[in-house]
């Protein structure tokens, strides 16, 4: 082969190496963008969902007993909980974005928790409370199935509020909390009345810590029986 042959073929070379490096740049640029964009996105909806939320707590404050409705407050967080764990899943969990997003919404969960006790206490509502303590690290395979386990018992028992807070979130509310119920490092950890309750716990575990939850059951499908009677008249 003829040096001029050789000169063309490092030519060739680095023109397809060149376009295979811009290509790649190119694409993992334009995904990374995405990304961002979507989580700006989400950042945005939370945070109106935040407003809303906070908004609600101030009128719920100023309403009778007879106009408390639980499941309002409950929805909000809810939509808000599950915005956050969809961007734990999708993005870095050492996103700036998502540690600022996680201590918008760990607020909103205690300012909802203070406010639902003063509702029990002042209308003797019988809201149950759990505080769940984990970490978001994939490692942490028993909060995750922790998690699972609380969803299931969310919407069986509808007097049921849970609360879930990042362990290791930097945020002087949740590190009271922390200091408050003496909870322990090893992640997952519950509280419930008071108590702290490590490591994974099934759904009958949960319920036989919390016998409140069938009996709660048991008085919904009561008052679901209770049919009014209408009197007609001739």
């Amino acid at each position: 082969m003829t040096p001029q042959n050789d000169w063309k073929k490092y030519v060739i070379v680095f023109f397809i190496t060149a376009t295979l490096f811009a290509s790649a740049f190119y694409f993992t640029n334009y995904f990374y963008n995405n990304k961002i964009n979507q989580l700006k996105n989400i950042q945005d909806n939370i945070s109106i969902d935040i407003l809303s939320s906070e908004t609600q707590f101030s009128l719920f404050q100023e309403l009778s007993c007879k106009d408390v409705n639980n499941s309002v407050l409950s929805q909000e967080i809810n939509n808000i909980a599950d915005k956050i764990n969809y961007s734990e899943k999708n993005f870095a969990t050492d996103n700036t974005d998502i540690r600022y997003l996680k201590k918008y919404y760990s607020l909103l969960e205690i300012k909802d928790y203070l406010l639902m006790k003063k509702i029990n206490e002042r209308c003797g509502t019988k809201n149950l409370f759990i505080l769940y303590m984990y970490s978001p690290d994939p490692t942490c395979t028993d909060c995750v199935k922790q998690e699972y386990v609380l969803s299931v018992l969310r919407e069986k028992y509808p007097p049921l509020r849970i609360y879930s807070f990042d362990y290791n979130l930097d945020l002087s509310a949740v590190k009271a909390l922390i200091s408050i119920y003496k909870i322990p490092l090893s992640v997952p950890v519950m509280v419930i009345d008071g108590k702290n309750y490590s490591g994974f716990k099934t759904i009958e575990e949960v319920e036989n810590i919390l016998p409140q939850l069938k009996d709660s059951l048991k008085l919904q499908e009561k008052t679901l029986d209770i049919k009014p009677t209408i009197k007609s008249t001739q």
